[in-house]
């Protein structure tokens, strides 16, 4: 199983964009990093280059919504068959809470959204999809 990883806009959480790759990489998934300030259409196009099945964008600033509001207008111009779009983080800048955030989030083209979530709450929610969709992990 194969994800496109990274953190979103001009965020630079180098550490926790570490600990989900190896989170990931734990789990095994196969990551592609993009690391830190990186934007929307890069993860795109990571997305289509690497044949990817899940997209995790990160944000610990949170900015991610300025960078993320055009993922549905992007995602329209490709033909991204059963990838799972997936952000979690800091997602906004401010307080608010999770009930408003994550549909916003998912009206934007995000199917899990996980707003100041626990980063293993968030992988198990993600797995749990999968095998719902009967995606198998590579061994």
């Amino acid at each position: 199983m194969k994800v496109v990883t990274g953190v979103v806009g001009n965020d630079i959480h180098v550490v926790a964009n570490r600990l989900i790759n190896i989170s990931l990489e734990e789990r095994g998934f196969k990551v592609f990093n993009l690391g830190v300030n990186t934007y929307l259409e890069e993860f795109l196009d990571a997305m289509i280059e690497t044949d990817a099945d899940v997209l995790l964008i990160s944000s610990l600033n949170g900015e991610a919504e300025g960078w993320c509001r055009d993922l549905k207008i992007l995602k329209d111009q490709y033909e991204f068959k059963d990838v799972v779009f997936m952000i979690g983080g800091n997602l906004v800048v401010g307080e608010s809470n999770a009930d408003v955030i994550i549909p916003r989030f998912k009206n934007y083209g995000f199917d899990l959204v996980f707003h100041q979530t626990d980063l293993n709450e968030g992988l198990d929610t993600l797995e749990a999809l999968l095998a719902e969709k009967g995606k198998r992990m590579a061994s």
